[in-house]
């Protein structure tokens, strides 16, 4: 998996250093056998299931001592359909004035304002009943965090400024092409996604 983040990352011919944040040994070798570089050890208090991203790449930054201004991206391991196109886009967009970070983001397949709750008998009700006699292609699109990749300078990432804060720029990405995985569902879906996509394309050499 984490092969691919590291191939698309190279063949964008965006990046001075491709470098991979891990504390774990299996993955180190893994990255490096694609050519990326383990140049230090990620702390064990940043490497647990709960670490934020923010500060995994703000360490990143301190530990290669980076320049202020440069601009640093964290793709995310488990981004098997992020596209070289993508971080170009992303790294072009960071230059707009009052940018802070720059991500990949996508629409919701079905209008969030019609959103249910459940509750432990079964029984629903609307999160927003006054959406209830709106059609649904009048309703505002919505957008989420497409789980692929992040920029910013060097300086936004340690002085730990949240993505989401004003300034956050958003690239977007077909829902076709966006895949989170989490879950072993996610990875089944991930899956048959990829395999749709190879037998479109005619090709593929992983």
């Amino acid at each position: 998996m984490i092969g691919w983040s590291i191939r698309v990352a190279q063949q964008s011919g965006l990046f001075d250093r491709i470098v991979i944040s891990t504390d774990d040994s299996e993955i180190a070798e893994v990255a490096k056998a694609h050519g990326a570089e383990v140049p230090f050890q990620r702390d064990a208090a940043l490497a647990d299931d709960h670490a934020p991203t923010v500060p995994v790449i703000a360490d990143a930054c301190a530990q290669l001592r980076l320049a202020p201004a440069e601009p640093v991206c964290c793709l995310y391991a488990t981004a098997p359909f992020v596209g070289a196109e993508d971080l170009s886009a992303g790294l072009a967009a960071l230059d707009r004035p009052g940018t802070t970070y720059v991500l990949a983001v996508t629409t919701f397949p079905f209008p969030i304002q019609r959103a249910l709750r459940r509750d432990g008998t079964g029984a629903v009700s609307m999160f927003d009943p006054s959406t209830m006699q709106t059609r649904s292609q009048d309703l505002e699109e919505a957008w989420h965090d497409a789980g692929q990749f992040y920029w910013a300078r060097a300086t936004t990432w340690t002085a730990l400024r949240g993505v989401f804060e004003p300034g956050a720029v958003g690239i977007a990405i077909p829902r076709h092409r966006v895949q989170d995985i989490d879950t072993h569902e996610d990875w089944e879906r991930a899956e048959a996604m990829m395999t749709l996509q190879q037998a479109n394309s005619g090709a593929f050499d992983g």
